[in-house]
Parts: C-alpha cells; sequence; structure tokens
C-alpha cells in the first residue's frame, strides 16, 4: 500500500516523504530493531521511552516510513493520535483489503494465548493462518497482528483482553468477529474489574460483536460464559467435560509427563487426542481449537492429528526443561490465578508422581486479586499442602507469605523467602538428580528470571 493511500486511511498528512507512492510491504513493528526494508514503524509514546527518538533508526534499516505525532526528519505519516491512527488502519484492512479472511477472537481470564496458539496450530489445515505473536492482545497488539495478514489470508486469529468494561468491545469495532472464542471467567484480574460479573460482562462483548451468522464458542464448564449464550445473535456451539457439550472430552488419562490425552466427542464422531503440552488445564483449550477447527470444515480424525501434534508456542507457559542431571524446570511464571495455580501444582504433583521424583514448588503471589487476595493466596497453601509436595518455597512480600503461612499450617514443608537470589541459593544447594521444580507468579514477580537461572550453569559448583 502506498504511503498516500495510508495517510488517507488513518487521516494523516506526509512529512519529508519524497515519493507518496512509496510502497509498505511488510508488517508494521513499533520496535526500531525489528524494522525491516518495507516496514511501517510505529512511533509510541511511552513513560519512560519515546518512540519518535527511534524513528531514524527505524528507516535507516528499511522501514518505508513511520506513523507519528510530530515530522521527524525522516519519512514520516503525521496524525493527531498514533493509536487511534493504527486502529483506523486495522479497521480499514479488515474491512476492505482482508474481506475474504474469516475473523476469529479469543478471550477469558485465562488460557487465551494457549487456545490461540492450539487454534493458530490446527487452522492451517483448512487455509492461510495468521495468529497473535505471543500475547499482542490489545490496541498495539491487534492491529499490528492484522498488518501480518495478506490477501491469501483466510483466517485471522486474534487474540483480545480487557483490563475493563469496554475495552473488548473497542478491540472488535477494529476487527469484527466471525468467531467468537471465551475460555471462562475466572478471578484473574478480579480486583481491577471489580468482581467477577464485571469480568462476565467485559468478555462477553466478544460475543455481542458477532452479526447474526457468526459462531460463539462458549466454555460449557463455566456458567459464566455459558451465560454469554443470550448476548449473541450467532449460533453457539459449547465445548467442555460437560456431557451436554457439543464438543466435549472424556476419559481423561495424564500420563507420566503430565501431559492429559482424552477421547474428543463431536456431533460427527470421535477419536483419540494425546497432548504434547503439559497440565489437565490444556484439556478446555484444546477443545475450543476442536470447535473452531470443526466450523472451518476439518474432520474429527483431522482436528485429533493437529491438535496431538501441536506444541508449546509461548515462553512461560509449563515450558519444560530437563537439565543434565535430571531436574526437571517447570518455567510457568509468564502469570498467575487461582485456578491456574491449581492446575499447574496438580500438575507437578502428576509429573513428579509418576517418576517417583521430589515435587518442588516455587511460588510468588498471584496480583489483582482485590479483597479476595489473602484468602486466595491461602487457598492456594492448603492446596499445595494437600497435595504433598515435598518442598513450598514462596518468595517475596506480604501475599506470598499468606501462602507459606497456609501450607505450613495444614502440615507442608512450606519456607518464605525474600528475594529470588536467596530462592536461588537454596534451590542450588538442595536440588537433587530427577527432582521437579515448578515456577509460578504473577507476571509482576518476574519470576521467570529464577526459572531461567535454574537452568544455567552453578558458578559456585565444582568443575563449573
Amino acid at each position: 500500500m502506498p504511503l498516500s493511500a495510508i495517510a488517507s486511511i488513518v487521516g494523516g498528512r506526509l512529512a519529508d516523504v519524497l515519493d507518496p507512492e512509496a510502497l509498505v510491504t511488510k508488517p508494521a513493528v513499533f520496535d526500531s530493531r525489528e524494522a525491516s526494508p518495507g516496514s511501517l514503524f510505529i512511533a509510541l509514546a511511552g513513560e519512560h521511552v519515546d518512540g519518535h527518538a527511534y524513528a531514524e533508526a527505524a528507516v535507516s534499516k528499511g522501514a518505508t516510513a513511520a506513523l507519528t505525532l510530530r515530522p521527524v526528519g525522516v519519512p514520516a505519516i503525521v496524525v493527531d493520535d498514533v493509536l487511534t491512527a493504527f486502529g483506523r488502519l486495522g479497521r480499514y484492512l479488515v474491512h476492505d483489503a482482508l474481506n475474504s479472511a474469516k475473523v476469529v477472537a479469543i478471550t477469558g481470564s485465562a488460557g487465551k494465548t494457549s487456545t490461540k496458539d492450539f487454534i493458530a496450530q490446527v487452522l492451517p489445515a483448512a487455509g492461510p493462518t495468521v495468529a497473535t505473536p505471543q500475547s499482542f492482545n490489545n490496541e498495539i497488539g491487534l492491529p499490528l497482528t492484522i498488518t501480518m495478514a495478506d490477501v491469501s489470508t483466510r483466517y485471522l486469529v486474534l487474540e483480545m483482553g480487557a483490563r475493563g468494561i469496554g475495552h473488548i468491545r473497542s478491540l472488535t469495532q477494529i476487527a469484527p468477529p466471525d468467531i467468537s472464542v471465551v475460555t471462562n471467567v475466572g478471578t484473574a484480574h478480579v480486583g481491577e474489574f471489580g468482581g467477577r460479573d464485571n469480568i462476565a460482562e467485559a468478555k462477553g462483548e466478544i460475543v455481542e460483536a458477532l452479526p447474526a451468522g457468526g459462531l460463539a464458542v462458549l466454555n460449557a464448564d463455566d456458567p459464566l460464559v455459558r451465560a454469554m449464550e443470550t448476548r449473541t445473535l450467532g449460533r453457539v456451539v459449547t465445548y467442555g467435560l460437560d456431557a451436554q457439550a457439543t464438543v466435549r472430552a472424556s476419559d481423561v488419562v495424564v500420563n507420566t509427563h503430565g501431559q492429559p490425552g482424552y477421547t474428543l466427542h463431536t456431533p460427527e464422531g470421535s477419536a483419540h487426542v494425546q497432548l504434547q503440552l503439559v497440565g489437565e488445564v490444556q484439556i478446555p483449550n484444546s477443545l475450543a481449537a476442536a470447535a473452531v477447527a470443526r466450523e472451518a470444515g476439518l474432520d474429527v480424525g483431522q482436528i485429533a492429528d493437529l491438535l496431538s501434534a501441536a506444541t508449546p508456542q509461548s515462553r512461560w507457559r509449563m515450558e519444560t526443561h530437563t537439565r543434565a542431571d535430571g531436574v526437571t524446570v517447570i518455567n510457568d511464571a509468564y502469570n498467575a490465578n487461582p485456578n491456574s495455580m491449581r492446575s499447574s501444582l496438580d500438575a507437578l504433583a502428576t509429573m513428579a508422581r509418576g517418576h517417583d521424583q521430589r515435587a518442588i514448588a516455587v511460588l510468588g503471589r498471584m496480583n489483582e486479586l482485590g479483597e479476595d487476595a489473602r484468602t486466595a493466596h491461602e487457598e492456594i497453601g492448603q492446596h499445595a499442602a494437600g497435595l504433598e509436595l515435598d518442598q513450598i518455597i514462596v518468595v517475596g512480600g506480604d501475599e506470598a507469605e499468606w501462602i507459606q503461612k497456609a501450607a505450613s499450617s495444614a502440615g507442608a514443608q512450606a519456607v518464605h523467602l525474600p528475594d529470588q537470589e536467596t530462592a536461588l541459593q537454596l534451590l542450588r544447594s538442595t536440588l537433587r538428580p530427577g527432582d521437579v521444580v515448578l515456577v509460578k507468579a504473577s507476571r509482576g514477580v518476574q519470576l521467570q528470571q529464577l526459572a531461567d537461572a535454574l537452568l544455567q550453569p552453578d558458578p559456585g559448583a565444582a568443575g563449573a
């Protein structure tokens, strides 16, 4: 698309542009280091870094131009608001340039990214597919993903997050969905939203955006999600372990690696699925993908094979590595809420017992739980104690300490440590070959750094 056309679409003006017909031929970028010939650099002004300072670097790497608030001395499209303009570009592409692509929109309190990753690995069997990278699910990441598509794209898989009521509605105005998936309404960010009912209100905006011919894919095991069927003009397909779900799982068996297998049932038939991802929480995520794949015309055998072949795609989500000495580190530190914390602890216990190994949980706080924070952390401590783990190490401040106190009161061997360095020293001095270590906390704790350190050689070890 020529710069002159983009400027017209976003309501901007060209500055320092020698050739208005110069073409943007690559996806947009907001990191100048990722710029390449033909890309469009999005100059975002953040609290600490102003992207305008990097426009020249992006153009020097080949970017055709930058989208900016002001002239920057290199080819630019100058607009009043960069994010609003970028959203306009995304909306234009979906409505006019990519109108043959079906938009699959995904939201939920937890499991959005894993569900998106399953769908992104299944749908290519039905046609060219572009999906949200990582967790780029906001007003920046959504149009960025759209610019990765081209006229051959048949499915555009877009994860949509929300920080409050109205956020998902604004994203669906950029990319109106043809298929909407809701994974669950949990307690993640409940403090930010002000209650689960408000979370349900916000997440349900994704099915309200469906046209009459659209499809709502709803988790039958979550009453708040199931209730969303009254909020959509589209058809409804349900998924889950519920016997009445349209797409369901039965005969669940978790192997010694913590990977669940099950029988997939659809109205057209059944087939066996053996997932390569760890944790029973992946069952509903994969079932949602099965429902989307069914709508795309794939048969149950194809769907089962594709789900069984799917591999982890996003970092720090039950990311499992085994060291040379046999210690297994499960890095699940991308985020945490009570449901995902319980699921990850269950998977740890299953993996360790399956190989008669020690199970060690390294846990940090769960953020944004509001007035439920203390109870939620104490319940996690009690749940961990009930699994009879060999060691529970809790890292960080007061909220994390609630986990340790509850676990200790329930008879578990639990210790509270002030920081990651102290925890790393303890683990390095006590880990044995064969141990299984889970590292889990909310993203703000940055506990993935501890998981990464555990995979590096111990500088204090003999011969290291």
